[in-house]
């Protein structure tokens, strides 16, 4: 009965998200070619190519790392797997394959036993030995670029390597926002045997994208700040992806009672849940009167968060 209760309720959700007159132009700034372009002069120099993307939204990487820089091995490293629902990894692989990208491999940077930052050097190291290597080929020691969308955990990725390989602590900064690393830094050695560097960069946008959704994704997924977007519409976006994903661990998480495609009573119910509530004046026929209302912002921006930290299941949002 209570099956039947909630795909009758899934039923009437909606199916289309209207974004209005939003325009995503505006969302991502164009001050990104700076990075790009100390990029291209320094992949002379690397051995390899190391993208870090977010394992949700894996098929919204930038075009122009491939047209710019795919002239050097090449590693797709889908990082926060701990998020994303991989039930079906053999259909990313797939689909990552039908857009060229051969080799790939799943982490979580964060964890201090990511069994996958092991195999990691090893690939990399067959990956290199199987393709020329010009005017380095005397050269012993090797060197790494990672480069990748902001907030993708390029930093992280880098600090997990010194970590299973060097046994020494983090290198990088590593922030919740994007934009933590501003510029290409000096080499990070990683390795010792054999003797890895690499280049940490910034995070780097494409210059347009593709539409509204796409943006979304990215945006909910913290790879621009939240402001740029609005954090109304993105809890609102959210819930549309997780009742379309039919992921309604929300509905216990903030004692829902039952799925809802109204982002204003779970903003509500996630405002009482979280004690994010504010006092305010009201005029009413009886005078002036103090009354408790819903932080409405607080509360989207705590329905992001929990998104972003995995409390609300794994998903995968392309």
């Amino acid at each position: 009965m209570r099956l039947q209760q909630l795909l009758r309720n899934a039923a009437t959700f909606r199916t289309i998200f209207d974004f209005g007159e939003r325009d995503v132009a505006h969302w991502f700034p164009g001050h990104m070619a700076k990075g790009l372009k100390q990029m291209r002069e320094s992949v002379k120099n690397v051995d390899c190519i190391l993208e870090v993307h977010d394992a949700r939204i894996s098929s919204n990487r930038n075009p122009l790392f491939q047209e710019s820089l795919d002239v050097r091995p090449h590693l797709l490293v889908l990082n926060k797997m701990d998020l994303a629902d991989l039930s079906d990894k053999n259909k990313i692989s797939k689909q990552l394959e039908r857009d060229g990208v051969k080799n790939v491999i799943f982490t979580d940077c964060l964890s201090q036993r990511d069994e996958n930052v092991k195999k990691l050097v090893p690939m990399v190291i067959k990956l290199i030995q199987s393709h020329p290597r010009f005017h380095r080929e005397e050269n012993t020691n090797i060197c790494l670029m990672v480069i990748g969308i902001p907030n993708v955990g390029k930093s992280s990725l880098i600090n997990a390597l010194r970590r299973t390989n060097l046994k020494k602590g983090r290198a990088s900064k590593v922030g919740g926002e994007p934009g933590i690393t501003k510029a290409v830094l000096t080499r990070i050695q990683v390795c010792e045997r054999p003797i890895i560097h690499l280049l940490d960069t910034p995070g780097v946008l494409p210059p347009k994208i593709q539409n509204l959704e796409t943006g979304m994704k990215l945006a909910l997924c913290g790879t621009i700040l939240d402001h740029l977007v609005g954090e109304d519409i993105m809890a609102d976006y959210l819930l549309f992806s997780l009742n379309r994903l039919k992921k309604y661990s929300y509905v216990e998480k903030y004692d829902l009672g039952e799925p809802t495609d109204d982002i204003q009573q779970v903003l509500k119910c996630i405002a009482v849940k979280l004690g994010k509530t504010q006092r305010v004046k009201a005029i009413t026929g009886l005078g002036n009167i103090t009354i408790t209302v819903p932080n409405y912002p607080a509360a989207a921006y705590g329905f992001i968060r929990a998104f972003r930290k995995g409390e609300l299941g794994q998903v995968i949002l392309d």
